[in-house]
């Protein structure tokens, strides 16, 4: 009897421990950190040309010899852009040069009649209207002379406007100059951006707008996801009527290289950097998104752990911002929060780094 006793002991020893509960997971924890994180505010816009210059022909009727530039091109202030045949232009000039001398020669003439007649005013030799006469026609060929000199100057001015240059550094945006074409005063050949130089224009709410200054910093989103880095230049003064929408305008980096990032035209996401404010997270595995809402899984004295749900904001690394649902003592869970069920026995290790 004895022995069977002892016998019937031991078993009822190992069914206890048969029924002992086995933790669900090993999992290490972490409590909350305080950081601050930095303020954000999206919006969305245009890139546009800073300034776009339009370049015109300022000759007229003369043909288009020779196009030096194509769209894309960067080009410096001054770089000759187009050429136009000049060979009407310096057969008038050289006419305008012939009659600047002959009216020279005619008022040199005109000159010694005005002398002479100068010498013999006193004499009484000439009579007062003939000696008017050759005075007037002194200073009527000395005009004619100034003339003949405007019209040499115009006509150098033709012959500069025969070579079209560009009036600022910047990049060919737009072309319509066609080698053999006669172009009229005025008609536009090229258009420039000024400097290369790309902006920006973000459209923001009236009620954001007053925590936009200009001299902030601006992340602007390119088609690929890379960030470029801008800066607020100046804020519309008005705000449209309809849309209760203004336009905040961000300088960014010229637009120099066929491979920049943002091109005139295109639309874009950016995010202001408004500052820095304090924000509680936990690491980015201790949260768990399960039927689109947000978890976490504090762990409890009895080590299991309960679900908590929780309402997320920023993000910074490898941390995530939680601005509702948890309490800044609690234990949660990180390593292995995603195969947790509410309710769960699991076994605590401290992290690898802790050790």
């Amino acid at each position: 009897m004895g022995g069977a006793g002892l016998l019937v002991a031991s078993r009822a020893a190992d069914n206890g421990k048969a029924a002992a509960p086995r933790p669900a997971l090993t999992v290490t924890t972490a409590k909350p950190e305080s950081a601050r994180l930095p303020v954000g505010l999206a919006a969305n816009g245009n890139v546009a040309a800073w300034q776009e210059a339009a370049i015109g022909s300022e000759s007229n009727g003369l043909r288009l010899a020779d196009v030096k530039v194509n769209v894309g091109d960067v080009v410096r202030k001054g770089q000759v852009l187009a050429v136009f045949d000049a060979a009407p232009v310096e057969a008038d000039l050289a006419q305008a040069h012939a009659a600047v001398q002959e009216a020279q020669a005619n008022a040199a003439a005109a000159r010694a009649d005005a002398q002479r007649a100068r010498a013999l005013q006193s004499s009484g030799a000439m009579s007062e209207q003939q000696i008017t006469q050759y005075l007037t026609a002194e200073r009527t060929a000395a005009a004619r002379v100034a003339s003949a000199k405007a019209t040499v100057a115009q006509q150098q001015l033709r012959l500069n406007y025969a070579q079209v240059v560009a009036p600022d550094a910047g990049v060919i945006s737009a072309r319509s100059a066609t080698v053999g074409a006669v172009a009229g005063v005025g008609t536009e050949l090229f258009r420039l951006i000024r400097q290369g130089r790309l902006e920006w224009r973000a459209e923001v709410t009236s009620a954001e707008l007053p925590r936009i200054k200009p001299g902030q910093k601006v992340v602007v989103k390119t088609a690929a996801g890379a960030g470029v880095a801008g800066r607020v230049r100046t804020v519309a003064p008005t705000v449209d009527a309809q849309s209760r929408v203004a336009l905040v305008y961000v300088d960014l980096p010229p637009a120099l290289s066929a491979g920049a990032p943002l091109k005139a035209g295109m639309f874009a996401s950016g995010e202001f950097a408004l500052g820095e404010s304090a924000a509680l997270t936990v690491p980015q595995q201790a949260v768990v998104v399960r039927d689109g809402f947000a978890y976490v899984f504090r762990l409890n004295t009895d080590n299991r752990v309960s679900q908590l749900k929780v309402t997320t904001g920023r993000r910074l690394g490898e941390r995530v911002e939680v601005t509702g649902g948890l309490a800044p003592d609690v234990l949660v869970v990180t390593t292995g929060a995603g195969f947790l069920n509410d309710g769960d026995l699991v076994r605590v290790v401290q992290p690898l780094a802790a050790r």
